[in-house]
């Protein structure tokens, strides 16, 4: 990629944050509207489930083999066709005739989704070359999460609550033109010096695993134990076959070499558990607010910025920190702060109070905001730049597939709570048990923000760099697994 300008810079990382805004917008404007889909299609627990998770499921699924295409064939062409299908999809979503349609539409989303987020990364990484630069640059990226949880939920409300829940999925239509016609203007086409050769193989193994693991942990609660073992059973099969094959491959779909440096593997672990928990936390504070306490859209929506709004401002503070002193701080401030907050849902039953409730929403903002820019920094961090794209779309997976493993889990939890009950008289009783998941997510970031920024840690990441630029070779042309 050529040197660009500042202004330049700029113009690229704000054209790659409106990606971001309308993949994560999705989330938060989605979870709002979860009980008017619930009346409006007759919708179960695991229906509702499967409308968040169909998205998350794909996208986690397809990040990886997005980001080494991108590396490989060119990110901006990526990124071009990436905003394409997203804005299709969001279209398709609005006129979905059903339940099954949408999860069906739902899952086109996720694949334009999925050539979007690692892309944009990628992009970022390669345009901001100096350290600090590119850790600022990911604190800004890291506000924009949080910005699409300060909008979201006021979006998902005013628009629910005037127009219907299609109309949810209008507002990708403008900021997805407008990218696309940006992209073509003004971003300059990169890729990595050398391409790597796609493993159709690892992929497939990928989708069966978390495919079949979401499916095992949603219908648990539903359906008899002979009708989920088999796809728990696949979910293992399928971990160990990839674990055994991939570092066969000269090129593989998941460079287990990466996890040789202890920041990289904790920080994939860390993001697993802090968006478990945020999408667990969406997932039950939005069916809490409108199906028992009685409120509105927009009144669950203004009741969720005490969340959202802590998230906006803490992510670019937490970006200087990284930059500044290095992610130690910002993760030891996030795990404490989750931590906090779960502890007041599930020792406190803070739902019952709303001096308590609106104390936990500020503190998972707060830890949430400061979570995000140490998970992209250090993932990206020590990495040679022409693996930039699979460095980065391994934790951006990792983040997709905590916040689906969150709502699989703790939906199922809160199903098999409630049972044939109404939620208004078992919810708090019922969610207890996820919001001691959500407090375990919160003290597995604390824990592993303390055992993966120290010299240790530090020094496995010197050593895994060293390793990869020195193991480094040609892809084979022919031969067993070529």
């Amino acid at each position: 990629m050529p040197e660009l300008s500042h202004g330049r810079r700029m113009l690229v990382l704000a054209i790659c944050c409106m990606s971001l805004l309308i993949v994560s917008l999705d989330n938060t404007v989605l979870n709002v509207a979860l009980p008017s889909l619930q009346r409006e299609l007759d919708a179960s627990t695991s229906g509702l489930q499967w409308t968040i998770d169909a998205y998350t499921l794909v996208l986690a699924s397809l990040l990886m083999p997005a980001g080494s295409t991108a590396d490989r064939i060119g990110r901006r062409r990526v990124f071009l066709s990436g905003l394409v299908v997203f804005t299709l999809g969001s279209l398709l979503c609005s006129l979905a005739p059903d339940l099954n349609w949408l999860v069906v539409f739902r899952m086109v989303q996720a694949v334009g989704g999925s050539m979007l987020n690692p892309v944009a990364m990628s992009i970022i990484t390669n345009t901001f070359t100096d350290p600090r630069e590119r850790a600022r640059a990911i604190g800004v990226w890291g506000a924009v999460v949080g910005l699409s949880m300060a909008a979201g939920p006021l979006v998902g409300g005013l628009l629910g609550d005037s127009v219907g829940w299609r109309s949810i999925f209008w507002v990708n239509l403008p900021v997805g033109l407008a990218a696309l016609l940006l992209t073509l203007r003004f971003v300059p086409e990169s890729r990595a010096p050398r391409a790597r050769r796609p493993d159709p193989v690892g992929q497939v193994l990928v989708i069966a695993l978390f495919g079949s693991l979401t499916y095992a942990i949603i219908e648990a609660p539903h359906g008899s134990w002979l009708s989920t073992a088999p796809f728990a059973a696949l979910a293992v099969i399928a971990l160990l076959v990839l674990l055994r094959y991939e570092p066969r491959r000269p090129e593989p779909l998941i460079d287990l070499r990466f996890f040789r440096s202890a920041p990289f593997s904790g920080a994939t672990v860390i993001a697993v558990s802090a968006f478990a928990a945020l999408g667990g936390f969406l997932f039950l504070s939005t069916l809490y607010l409108q199906n028992v306490r009685g409120l509105s859209a927009l009144e669950a929506g203004l009741w969720m910025l005490p969340m959202a709004v802590p998230t906006f401002l803490c992510a670019p503070l937490s970006g200087r920190l990284v930059g500044s002193r290095g992610p130690r701080l910002p993760l030891l401030v996030a795990g404490g702060a989750m931590t906090v907050s779960g502890l007041l849902f599930a020792l406190f039953e803070a739902e019952t109070s709303n001096a308590t409730l609106l104390a936990g929403y500020v503190l998972f903002g707060v830890g949430f905001g400061f979570v995000n820019a140490p998970i992209t920094n250090t993932a990206v961090s020590g990495m040679p730049l022409s693996q930039a794209g699979v460095a980065s779309a391994v934790a951006s997976t990792s983040r997709q597939l905590g916040q689906t493993l969150g709502v699989a889990v703790l939906g199922a939890v809160l199903a098999a709570g409630v049972g044939s009950s109404s939620y208004a008289d078992t919810f708090v009783t019922a969610s207890r048990p996820g919001w001691w998941i959500l407090t375990a997510c919160g003290a597995g970031v604390l824990t592993l923000g303390v055992l993966t920024t120290g010299p240790w840690a530090r020094a496995t990441a010197e050593r895994a760099a060293r390793r990869l630029e020195s193991e480094e070779r040609p892809p084979r042309r022919t031969g067993v697994g070529a």
